[in-house]
Order: C-alpha cells, then structure tokens, then sequence
C-alpha cells in the first residue's frame, strides 16, 4: 500500500459533503506513468503527489491527466501540510487560515480551460443531466445575485469515470473572475466554496477541509 492521506475539501457548513482528494507521499521518484496508475487506481476527482513536503511542491493529477492547478487539491494540500505556500507547476500558490476556512490565492490564468453556462435558476441546474463527454462544463446559476450566492455543478467531460465534479475550485475561481465578485457556491450535493477577488487580479479561494483517512505504506508499491 502507498502512504496517502484522504481528505474532504470545501465541505458544507456542518461539515459533510465536500470533494475526496488523494494526498500521495514519498513517491517524488515515481514516472508519470506510475502516477497515472495511482491516480486512476484511487479514483478521486484528482490527487496529488507530495514531492518536496518541505518546500510543498506538489503535482496533481486526474485519472487521465496532470493539471498545472487546481482548486481542491491545492486548498486540501495546504491544510495538511499546514503551509504558507504552495509550489505547483503553474507557480507560487499562497496560502492563509481563517477559523474554519483555508485559503489559497491563484490566478485565473492558471486554469484549465473550462465552459461557463449560466442557467436561468437553481432548479434548472439541479436538474441537469450528465452531458455527453466532451466539454468540461461549470454550470451555475444565480440563487441570490445581490449576496453573491451561486448555485452550480460541474461535469469534466473527460470520459475518465469522473461525470460530475463535487467541488472545484478551478472553475470557481474562473467564474469568480468572469465575474468581477466575491462568491459563496454552493456546488454539488452540498459543498460550499468561498471567493473573494484581490486588487492586482489574483483570487482567493477558501473552503472547510478533514481528513477522512489516513494510510500508512511503504512508499512504494502496488495500491491496496
């Protein structure tokens, strides 16, 4: 068994819901190969791979890619290695508690390309069905615009086994920019993620995290 954490990140103001992410350690040496097995192998959204704990320089990947950035995997990765900062491919992801909240500050140019649709009301996006794989898709409406309050679901597209995304932070984060405001999401079954816009063009993007498990391995070998 590899050495993983299991966390939940942006979970719901009682502390459920959430998106699972895999947190890997002490495989900085493993390919890319070796990591898209493990990836696809623990079958979360996305999972990283601690490579200098010291310096928190992490590599994220779905089960069928590696991304430069992300939303959840940053905000889970923070919390646990307990950070000021984060090193990610692409850059410098900073990084402040708030109570419950963690916060990470990011770019919107760091994020993979993503469709925004807007939707006429909350109803209509919590009826959507899966799209076919294609488009990655935010779908979002408004439940209370002048609050800022955003109802939305996420669908990747990516044909990898992931239909629909819990909550991402990415994508938030794109929309928050769109935008122009501070947004509270509510995305998925329940998730909940925070964002606030900086003045030199950076965004904020907080959430509640736990830990769901811990697994103690090796650090190295097949996944059990």
């Amino acid at each position: 068994m590899i050495d993983h954490d299991v966390l939940s990140v942006f979970c719901g103001p009682a502390g459920d819901f959430g998106n699972e992410l895999g947190v890997v350690h002490g495989l900085n040496v493993a390919s890319d190969a070796e990591r898209l097995a493990i990836a696809r192998d623990l079958g979360f959204s996305e999972t990283v791979f601690v490579d200098d704990p010291v310096r928190a320089a992490i590599d994220i990947w779905t089960p069928s890619v590696r991304l430069p950035f992300a939303g959840h995997p940053c905000v889970g990765a923070a919390w646990l290695l307990d950070t000021s900062e984060l090193e990610t491919t692409a850059g410098i992801v900073t990084v402040r508690r708030d109570g419950e909240f963690t916060w990470i500050t990011a770019r919107a140019e760091w994020v993979p390309p993503r469709t925004l649709k807007q939707y006429g009301s909350a109803e209509e996006v919590n009826e959507l069905e899966v799209p076919p794989p294609g488009e990655w898709i935010y779908a979002w409406a408004w439940q209370d615009e002048p609050t800022g309050q955003v109802r939305a679901r996420a669908f990747p597209g990516r044909g990898d086994g992931i239909d629909e995304d819990e909550a991402t932070g990415a994508a938030a984060l794109l929309l928050t920019s769109t935008l122009s405001r501070g947004l509270t999401i509510t995305q998925g079954r329940g998730s909940q993620i925070l964002t606030c816009p900086k003045p030199d063009g950076s965004i904020e993007i907080g959430g509640r995290v736990r830990r769901i498990a811990a697994h103690s391995g090796s650090g190295g070998g097949d996944l059990e």
